[in-house]
């Protein structure tokens, strides 16, 4: 999981350039470069929380941080939306390697966050019951 959120990081920051708003952008929308450092540096803290401190709300932040980005990259790779309110056109019908390695570590990450979710509070909770029954 913190594997697949460090590509995601790792991809977005080498991007964020490339998304610098142009010199005809309206001053009403969020630089897409703030956008795409905001989300490599989301992915990177949620992968080092989930290495540190692996609790149920650190995989749900991972879950979130993760599945949204591959939400995102799928639903701007099939969907022009053109400019939603302060986010820029973000439609990107190209693919290529390096989205495919994005794309594959927010996936797993986004599963592999969901499975920890789902299951460390069990495991908290049979620990807690096993102390309570010695």
């Amino acid at each position: 999981m913190a594997a697949g959120l460090a590509a995601d990081a790792v991809v977005h920051w080498r991007f964020a350039p490339d998304m610098a708003p142009g010199p005809n952008t309206p001053s009403d929308v969020i630089p897409g470069d703030d956008l795409f450092y905001g989300q490599a540096i989301a992915a990177a803290v949620a992968a080092l929380l989930v290495l540190v401190w692996a609790r149920r709300w650190t995989y749900a932040l991972a879950f979130v941080v993760a599945a949204s980005a591959a939400g995102a990259v799928l639903l701007y790779y099939f969907v022009d939306f053109g400019q939603l309110g302060p986010i820029p056109r973000m439609y990107d019908p190209q693919w290529y390697a390096d989205k495919t390695i994005s794309f594959t570590g927010e996936a797993v990450a986004a599963l592999a966050a969901l499975a920890g979710f789902l299951t460390v509070g069990r495991k908290e909770r049979a620990e807690s019951f096993s102390a309570a029954v010695r």
